[in-house]
Parts: C-alpha cells; structure tokens; sequence
C-alpha cells in the first residue's frame, strides 16, 4: 500500500454534503476498532461535531452496522488488500467498514455513499488513497459480503459460556443481540398518564404502542429523534429500555421510603422512582465522579432533581457516605459484562475479555456484602445486571444467599422474565426488551 499521508485534511472535501458524516464515522471506527476505545464514548465526543440531527443519526447507523458485521467486513478486507492496514491506518480501515456498512447493512444509495466516502478520504488527509477508497468500495459493490454467522462475531469464551448458560436458547440470543434495538420511552407520570402521552404522539403523527409489561412503558416502531418527541425537553418522558423500567417495580419501595441507588448513573432508575413517589428520600451514588453531571441532568429534566441527593463515592465503601440510618430499599444495578446490551453496546463483543468477568464477580459479591449493612431488617434490596451471564447472575445471588443467613429471596412475576434460581431473566429481544437479571432480596427482622 502507498504510505501513510501527513497533508493536513481538504477543507474544500470536508464542508460537502455527507462528508463530515464519514469523517467522524471513520474517526469513531478507529477508535474503537484499533484502539480499544468505547464506541459509546467515541459517539458522545463525535455527535456534537454534527449540526444537523440527520447527520446525527446517519453517523450512529454506520458505526453500529459496521460493527455488527464487523467479521463480514473485516473477512473483505483481508481478502481484498494486497497488505493489511496497520495502526497507523486507523482511520483508513475505519473509513473502509463505514463504506462497507453503508453498502451492506444501510442499502444507502450507492452512488452518494460511494462519492461521500471517497471524498472523505481527501478529508482525512488520503488524498492518495482516495483511489484505493473508491476501488475497494466499488467491489464491495459488485460482489458483496456473502452470508455471516451471527457467532462469528462472539468471541470463542464467551459464545461457549452462553451455550452452557442458555444452550436452549442461544440462536435466539446471537441473533437479538445483533439486531437494532426499538426505542422505548418511560412516560413521567408526574405529567402525563402513558394514555394521555399516547394521544400527544398520536396527535404528533408519531406511532407508538403500550407495553403492558411496564406500567409506563412505550414503544416506538420506528425510531425518532429525541427532539422530536412531546415535552421530552421539558421532561415529560425519558428514552428507557423495558427491561431496565421495571426496575421500579421490582424494587417497588413503600411511599416516602428511604431509598439508595448505590451505582445510579445516569440516573434514570432513580429518576423512574421518583417519577412515581416524589416523596422517596433518594441518595444516588456513583463512583464516578465526572458522570454524576449526567444523573443531575436527568433530574433536572425530569423535575425530580430537588427530591434527592447524589454523591460521588464507592458505594462499597460504607464509612464514606452512610450516615448510620437504616435504608427501606436499596437498587444495585450492579457493574457487569453488558452481554444482555449488546445490540446497544456491539463493541463489548470486541473489547470483552475472560478474565473481565472474573474481576466484576468479584466486585458484585463485595456490593452486595456492603450494601446489606444499610438495609433494615425487612427492607428489600434489589440486585439487577445488563448481563445474561449465570455468573453474574443466578450464581452470584446463591452464593450470597449460602453466605447470608438473614437473607431471603422474593419471588418476581413472570413478567420479569425466564424463573432463573430465582431470580428473573430477560434474554436480548424478549418482548422488545435488552437482556437484563433482576433479583428482589428482603432482610430478615432479627428474632
């Protein structure tokens, strides 16, 4: 291949219609692919660099289709170039997926995907390249990528711990876990009844259906920008997967309880709660101190913000920040695998690794070992994950029962999803919902 160019980018290329778009897409598409990056991350810092809101989404579609057939993709590469791309590349491979995924996944117009992503090539600097860029795209073009296994995409690891786990169910799970999720919103019932924001959409011309899994709980067929939906600014409803809605009802804590959120960001289960009962005395916790800017601006949206208190802190480490009074209720949504988001997250199937999940079973049992000091005799704690991992889940919750003896677990409705050692889980599409584990735990009264 030529090498690597230093011009600094076209100018002239970069301000045509769509070419920004690649660009970031190629930038996005490096990170992630080559450096390690999250793609949740790289989008946060390269969606505000885009005006427009179609060119918004536009960058978000490509860069979830190019990583979920990421294998297909990269299949081509290697048979198509003389030389694989290296590190110093980045950007090149990334443009090229993005080319691909806009051919392939997104059956955008060639000719304009084509004209734009070559263009982009001039304004990543590859003026040299452009050429490589518009042959490689063409035969993409004429022979395409041929048909790719859902589990070429996993990781060997994990695709033999999900057939051990849900070796019922494993097409299932490959194949949701690779599919665009639909968007669901969480109406706020301070506002408006789910009945009433259904007839705003409907007046709105928007399509939208009932879940009756989840009180508040709508879905939209088709996915719209958040701008555009009645109130959201004003916060009359929140963008929720169902599954983690029903978070509210597991916890299901009394009125006016005393409430803590030990890993809240970015707060939309705290503000769930205090959505249905203003009068929940809420402390949310997360150990990340920067996202705690993230859990202030979902209360402020949402008009729950004065009804509760955040800090920045392990929430593991009790002597920190409580203040010796018995909680009612405690939410672990615990740090996990993410393997029950993937259709969210495609690029935890990238950068997940074995050993990961040895470190977050650990970090589970050292929460819910800390966590239950806080909690009355009779009050509930509930352990949620975003994982379908046995490890994580079922498993860590009887190890925790075998080792607590004033711990008892409360059976949830089947509504929640699969009976799992008693514990509730959702596998990836079921209802329309992520994968998600929910387990309701109440403290025994000391006899």
């Amino acid at each position: 291949m030529t090498a690597v160019s230093s011009a600094p980018a076209s100018k002239g290329a970069a301000r045509q219609p769509g070419v920004q778009t690649r660009v970031q897409a190629a930038r996005v598409l490096a990170a992630v692919l080559v450096r390690g990056r999250s793609l949740k991350a790289e989008l946060s810092t390269a969606l505000p660099k885009l005006d427009d809101s179609r060119d918004r989404a536009l960058l978000e579609a490509i860069c979830f289709a190019a990583l979920r057939r990421r294998f297909a993709y990269e299949r081509a590469l290697g048979q198509w170039l003389q030389k694989p791309l290296g590190p110093r590349e980045a950007d090149l491979r990334g443009l090229l997926v993005a080319g691909f995924a806009q051919l392939d996944a997104l059956q955008l117009p060639a000719h304009a995907a084509l004209s734009a992503t070559v263009d982009a090539a001039r304004a990543l600097g590859r003026e040299r390249q452009a050429g490589l860029v518009n042959a490689v795209l063409r035969r993409a073009q004429r022979e395409g990528f041929g048909t790719a296994r859902a589990e070429d995409a996993w990781p060997q690891w994990l695709l033999q711990q999900v057939r051990a786990d849900w070796p019922a169910h494993v097409e299932q799970i490959l194949t949701h876990s690779l599919q665009p999720a639909p968007l669901w919103l969480r109406v706020n019932r301070q506002q408006y009844s789910r009945d009433a924001y259904l007839a705003l959409l409907q007046d709105a011309g928007i399509d939208a259906l009932a879940e009756p899994a989840a009180a508040d709980a709508i879905r939209l067929p088709v996915a719209v920008p958040v701008a555009s939906l009645p109130g959201f600014a004003q916060g009359a409803v929140s963008v929720q997967d169902l599954s983690a809605q029903q978070v509210a009802d597991g916890l299901s804590p009394a009125v006016g309880a005393r409430v803590v959120d030990a890993c809240a960001a970015p707060g939309g289960k705290s503000a769930h709660l205090l959505e249905r009962d203003p009068s929940l005395q809420l402390l949310a916790l997360d150990v990340d101190a920067r996202r705690l800017q993230r859990i202030r601006e979902t209360f402020n949206r949402t008009g729950v913000g004065a009804a509760a208190q955040v800090q920045a802190v392990d929430a593991a480490d009790v002597p920190a920040w409580w203040d010796g009074t018995p909680f009612d209720a405690v939410l672990l949504d615990a740090p996990c695998s993410a393997t029950g988001i993937i259709r969210r997250q495609p690029d935890v199937l990238l950068h997940r690794r074995a050993e990961d999940i040895t470190a977050l079973v650990a970090l589970q049992a050292r929460l819910l070992d800390a966590l239950w000091k806080v909690l009355r005799p009779g009050g509930v704690l509930l352990y949620a994950t975003c994982s379908i991992l046995r490890r994580e889940n079922s498993q860590q919750v009887a190890a925790f029962l075998a080792r607590t003896p004033d711990a008892r677990l409360e059976a949830l409705p089947d509504t929640f999803g699969h009976d799992d050692g008693g514990g509730r889980q959702r596998l990836p599409g079921e209802q329309g919902g992520d994968g998600f584990f929910q387990a309701r735990i109440v403290k025994l009264a000391v006899i």
